[in-house]
């Protein structure tokens, strides 16, 4: 089995290439903090809820509102 070559790739393949990488690389170095924890039940309720609110056709928040109220905007 022959290995392919980067001079072979595509510029889109050799950027998915390089965005897997990266991901990968990131993910070993920070890994997820919260790996193995477990949700609270009052959490979980509330995305539960959340998500049937969505589901039911209620208004949400943009993200622009809430980075706005958060004071996150420029």
């Amino acid at each position: 089995m022959s290995q392919q070559k980067v001079v072979d790739l595509t510029v889109e393949e050799l950027r998915n290439l390089i965005r897997e990488v990266v991901i990968e690389t990131l993910h070993d170095f920070v890994g997820d903090p919260d790996e193995g924890l477990e949700l609270r039940e009052d959490v979980i309720e509330e995305l539960e809820a959340s998500i049937k609110a969505v589901e039911a056709g209620e208004p949400t928040i943009p993200a622009e509102e809430v980075y706005r109220r958060l004071g996150l905007s420029e």
